[in-house]
This record gives C-alpha cells, structure tokens and sequence, in this order.
C-alpha cells in the first residue's frame, strides 16, 4: 500500500492529516506482513497501530486484550467512526448465544474488521475452529507485558498465546505492543511469542507535559489531598489508593469538602462501577477515587491529574497509571504520597507467595523505594529504568519534578564512588544493590559469609557512611551508567566500560544528597503545548458544552465526539458549515457528518451574535502577536500586496513569513499567491513544480530540492508548495 494511500486512509477514519511518533513506520511493518514488537507509552497512540492496518487490509483481525472495560471502550470508538455497526466486535463472556451468532455471521460476511477477544475465549474449542476458517490479517496482543513474570500485571493464560496462534493459522502476522516495559520484559514478550525476528520499534517513554512530585505521607493526607484537588477545581482526575476501604473514605471526605468525587473498585456491584466510570467520562463528576482496577480502558484525553494515596508496587504500574494524566498534550501533575510504611505493607502481602514470586516482587519494590527517596531528577530516574537515556539540559520536560525544581544540594563524592565500584569489582560481580551496601558498611549476612567476603580487606570501608547514603550513591551510579544491572540474573549490578575506565582514572562525580520531603510549594503552574491553542475561550466552553450534551443523547464518551484538540481547533477557526468543519483538526467528512451539524450551528450563532470578523472564511484569535500576524498576512495577501512588503512591514525575514503562510494554510485556510508566483516563474516552471507535487510521496522540501538538482532555489520551492496546497488540499 503507498504511502498517500495510508494517509488518505488515516482521513477518511480518524480525521488526521499526519501520524503520531513511530505510528507510521509500525503501520508499514504491520501492512508488509511482518511480526512487529511495539513499545509505545499509554498516549502514545499505541491502538491506532493496529486499528487503521485492520480497516485496510482483508479479512479481520484480532485483538487479544485483558480486560472487558477496554474492548468495550475501543469498540464504541470504532463503531463511532463508520456506519457499520459490525465494523468492531467483542467475543468473551459477557455475550449471550444471540450476541454470539450474530458476531460470527460479521465475521463470515466480511464486515467486521477488529475483533477483540480475552485470551480465556481463544481456549475455547469452538472458537478457534470458527477462527480457523476465515481471514485472519493479523493477531494483535495488546498490554504485552501481561505474558512476563516479570511485568507489573502478569497473567498466566497470556502465556498458552503463541500455542493458540499456531492453531489459528500458521503464518499469521503478530504484532505485540504494551505501554511499559524493562529491557528484561521486552525480551521475555518476543521470547514467549516466538517472534525473536519482528520489527521492533520502542517510542521514547519521555511524557515531558507530566510533572512528578512526591510527598511524605503524613497525618493530616486527607487534608493535603482535598486542597490539592480543590487547586485543581473543575479538572478531571483520578486518586488511586490500594484498599477498598480507603477509596470509599476519601470519597466521601471530597464529597464533604464539595468535590463532584466518585468511588470504584472490585468491591462494588457491576451497575454501580458502570455508572461510576461513566459519570467520570461523560464530565458528570471530576474526580474518581480507585483502586488500580480503574483505569486500563479509560481513553479520557483530558485528566489533568493522577494522585497515588498509597505507593504503587512497582515503576511499570506507577508509569502506567501516571501516563493517563495529560493524554492530550495538556497539563498533568502526578502526586504520590510515601513512606516507608506502605512499603513494609506491601511485603506483607506478599509473604503467602511463592518464593520466585516474592523476590519478583521485591526486587520491583526496591526500585519504587528508590524512586521515592532519590533525590535526582525523576524524569531521568523513569527512563532508566525503562533502558532510556535522559539529558535534563537538553530534553524536554527537565524541570518538570519536585526534585528538578527545588533542586538538592551537591557534593564531590568521588572518593566514595572509587570505593562503591571497587567493591563490585573486588567482589567479582556477583551481588545485588543490598549486598553491596552490606560488604561497604561491614554488615555480614549468610550470603555474604559464604563467599568468605567478610574476610577481605575491603569488606567495611564505607563504615563512615550509613546504609542509605550507599544506596542513593550506587543509584546514581547505575544512572550515570558506570554500572549496570544484568538482565539474565536480574537486579545483580555490574561494571560497564565506563566503569572500568573510573576506576583507573577517577573523575569528579558530584552526588546529589537525598531527600528530607521538604514540602513543596503549592503554586505549580504547569504551561501545556495545548494551552494558548484556544483562541476563543467562551466559544470553546460553549462547545465543550455542546459536545456533553450530543454525548449524553448518544450515550458516548464526550471525546468520541471530537477531542479537546478539535474543539480548541474549531474555537480558532469558526466553522460554520460542515465543509469547513471537515477542515478542523482530527474532524474527517464522515464525523463532521455524523456529529457536526449542532456544532455548526452554534458556532453560526456566536459569529453572528459577536460580530466577528471571519476573512477568506478563516478566522484567527485578534489577541496574541502571533494569531494578529496571521490574520495581517491574509488580508494583505487579499489585497494582492508584495510579499516583501508585508514582511517589512512586520519586520520578518521573507523566509520567515513563508513560515507563516505556510502555517495559514496547513490549517486549510486558503491563500492566493499567485499574483506574487507569476512574477517569479514562468508558465512552464509552475507547470513543472505542480507536476511534482502532485505525483511526490510527500511534500518534503530537501527531496523536491534533490530532484530538481538546482534548477530552483528553496525559497521558490517553498512558495510554489504554498500555491499548490492552498489550491489543491483546500
């Protein structure tokens, strides 16, 4: 399949003119029959991946997912996007036999394009002899990381997949994909899957728009929590706590303190648990307090923070649950509450299990504790873990934690990390984090004392220094690369090269001191991408309200609607009839047919009832230096003035305001320089650019200058590009 053909394809069924990070080249794997492993970060766009290559290709495919919630929520979008109420189907059991029979007949008339089914249903015999006889494209397994012992949400039946997949058909394409795995789950998927060989793309786990704080636990944490939600007021968020118990407590102390707040857990019946998500989705309240069961089918773009009560088991659940704050871009404040308790706590829980199941769990805890206390950026701590590197001068989102922004202080601890690397070394890289403190601070324990370690000449020569001063250092330390952990024998720390190298010529290594939980102040302001987006904040209220009251009638999460970002799109651009709104962001024909003709009227109304100005039906917002340009550049355009004048006059570089005419009309806005274009090119030469452009894969400037070999310069080419996407595309 060419790539316009992807992109057409992209238009017609989500209204997107472009892809989101490797979205693309994970398509293209997927279109070519090729065994794909996806690790994309929850927002990332993982579902499109596989969703657009299922409503391309023949036959269905199927989607093995973990919970009912999920499919549920990912079938409703689909079925949201085309007329074919059987384009997505749910097999599992909550259906009855009528529900069954009328899936399969789908199926067997080509209809259904995404089937999602629980692992559970794939054992059932019937099932995978109905499977056996149709088109199967591909078997897509979302939240992967379920198949590993060693992934935060490990279940048993993920692991008979790949027996069931052989029965099914034999060259079945797979593509896996989760939101958050170690290196060490990452091989442990493709091993399990048996797709050693697919293509692996891993998008970067950086969500630089969250900000990460961490705060000590303290008595009065009803009270800290309910300001922190009423400094949030009207935003939506969710608060995790690990018992039943304490969510319908906290509950009740926000519904006291007047925060619209709901509880959900396992605890309460099914009806109860519906209708709670769905308050929360449809914006009837702002706040759900949960246990972790909340939350894996939740598509809500816009929650603005996620609190942790209580701390979380691992970092992959903690990433995971963090990263359903901000899935639009917007802002995201993610505050955990922590001591050393709760650890102790979750230990407990463990006691009853298995032995290898315990030091699993353990060894996960470790790095939770060691997230908490650090005093190093957060952020760099995160992608660390997940085998990423991070530069906090350099990457986006260096200040976004507490611990970034109310930095520690530092000192040389040089000396301790010759002492620290030495005795990984000396001790022939055989020991975990904790022995290694053991062996520095002169503490002997069984294993230690089997080794005969305790006798060497180096066993206590950090005695100056307690426990967790050691720790926070071989921390810093394996960020900082000069150790690592080993894969195979897990958590078993390692010298790298690097290491190697320090211990013959030691350098300066300043170590941050680690955390007291001072309190940080309360006036976060977070500025988002998003925000400054909405030109007209009444209209986009207006709109969002429109948007409640379409989804209540149709019984649909608002978002299905359109995203905030459509809305902020249409609050800039004031469409007031269906073709126009086919041009808003993430709006195709088909939804603006489906959804837009309330929407338009509205806004007809707002246009008229304000007076606003709407030139060459485009209309920017009149205050910002920015959106005032536009708005001068298409009027005088209009009036047929010298480019260079208009850039003059503004006191831009021609180059300069090519880039923003170039902005007016990606937006879909149309723009008539031709008067400017005849000037400078003769009949035979535009003939010749249009030409390109209109057979080019894409519109990239530096190929189209490599095809035309210098013929013309890039500013010619720019100009001519503007000329033919304001003709051509709008």
């Amino acid at each position: 399949m060419s790539e316009i053909d992807i992109y057409a394809a992209l238009k017609t069924y989500f209204g997107f003119t472009k892809f989101k990070g490797l979205q693309e080249p994970v398509i293209k794997s997927l279109l070519s029959g090729d065994d794909t492993f996806v690790v994309m970060p929850t927002g990332g766009g993982k579902s499109l991946c596989y969703q657009l290559p299922a409503l391309i290709n023949e036959g269905t495919a199927i989607v093995v997912s973990p919970l009912i919630a999920l499919m549920k929520n990912q079938v409703d979008a689909l079925r949201a996007l085309s007329s074919e109420e059987g384009i997505a189907h749910v097999l599992n059991s909550s259906l009855n036999k009528t529900e069954v029979k009328k899936v399969k007949s789908d199926i067997e008339a080509g209809i259904t394009k995404l089937l999602y089914v629980a692992p559970e249903s794939l054992t059932k015999e019937e099932y995978v002899e109905f499977l056996q006889n149709q088109t199967i494209s591909f078997l897509a397994i979302d939240e992967a990381h379920c198949i590993s012992e060693w992934g935060h949400d490990f279940r048993p039946e993920y692991r008979n997949l790949k027996s069931i997949i052989q029965r099914i058909g034999d060259n079945i394409p797979i593509i896996g994909l989760t939101a958050t795995a170690t290196p060490k789950v990452q091989e442990d998927i493709l091993k399990n899957l048996g797709i050693q060989d697919a293509n692996t793309f891993k998008a970067s786990f950086n969500r630089p728009n969250l900000y990460y704080e961490i705060r000590p636990k303290t008595k009065n944490v009803d009270g800290d929590v309910t300001r922190f939600v009423k400094q949030h007021e009207g935003k939506s968020g969710i608060i995790y706590c690990l018992s039943r118990k304490r969510v319908e407590q906290l509950a009740q102390i926000l519904q006291v303190n007047g925060v619209k707040a709901v509880p959900y857990h396992a605890g309460l019946d099914a009806k109860t648990r519906v209708r709670h998500q769905d308050m929360f989705l449809m914006e009837d309240v702002d706040v759900v307090v949960a246990t972790i069961a909340f939350g894996m089918g939740i598509d809500k773009p816009d929650v603005r923070f996620v609190v942790h009560n209580d701390i979380p088991k691992s970092i992959e659940s903690y990433y995971q649950e963090t990263g359903r704050a901000g899935r639009d871009g917007g802002e995201g404040h993610c505050l955990a509450y922590y001591s050393y308790k709760d650890i102790e706590k979750l230990e407990k829980f463990m006691s009853g299990k298995p032995v290898a199941e315990q030091e699993i769990g353990h060894a996960l805890l470790q790095e939770v504790v060691a997230f908490a206390e650090t005093s190093m950026s957060r952020r760099k701590f995160i992608l660390h873990y997940f085998g990423e590197e991070f530069d906090n001068e350099t990457g986006d989102g260096g200040a976004m934690d507490d611990n970034m922004r109310y930095p520690k202080k530092k000192h040389e601890a040089k000396e301790d990390a010759v002492r620290l690397i030495t005795v990984v070394d000396r001790t022939n890289e055989q020991y975990k984090s904790k022995e290694i403190v053991n062996v520095l601070i002169g503490k002997a324990n069984a294993m230690i004392k089997s080794h005969r370690t305790d006798t060497q000449d180096f066993f206590g020569i950090g005695h100056m220094h307690e426990a967790a001063y050691w720790m926070a250092l071989l921390r810093q330390l394996l960020v900082a690369r000069y150790l690592k952990k080993d894969i195979e024998t897990y958590g078993v720390v390692k010298l790298t090269e690097e290491g190697k190298n320090y211990l013959i010529s030691p350098v300066s290594f300043l170590m941050t001191e680690d955390h007291s939980f001072k309190e940080a102040n309360d006036d976060i302001v977070i500025v988002s991408e998003m925000s400054g987006a909405v030109a007209d904040d009444k209209l986009f209220k207006l709109l969002k309200a429109e948007r409640k009251k379409v989804a209540d009638t149709l019984k649909l999460p608002p978002f299905v609607i359109f995203q905030d970002p459509s809305l902020e799109d249409m609050a800039l651009k004031y469409p007031t009839s269906l073709e126009e709104l086919a041009n808003v962001h993430g709006v195709a024909e088909g939804k603006a047919k489906k959804y837009g003709k309330s929407f338009v009227k509205l806004i007809q109304k707002y246009v008229d009832e304000n007076d606003i100005l709407r030139p060459d039906d485009f209309v920017v917002k009149t205050t910002g230096s920015n959106s005032a340009i536009k708005l001068y550049v298409i009027q005088n355009v209009d009036r047929k003035l010298p480019l260079t004048d208009i850039a003059s006059a503004k006191g831009l570089e021609i180059s300069d305001l090519i880039k923003e005419m170039e902005a007016i009309v990606y937006s879909g806005t149309k723009l008539d320089i031709s008067y400017w274009i005849d000037d400078l090119l003769d009949e035979e030469q535009q003939e010749e650019i249009h030409e390109y452009f209109l057979e080019a894969e894409n519109d990239n400037i530096e190929i189209a200058m490599e095809e035309f070999d210098g013929d013309y310069d890039i500013e010619e080419l720019r100009l001519y590009r503007i000329k033919f996407i304001s003709e051509v595309a709008n």
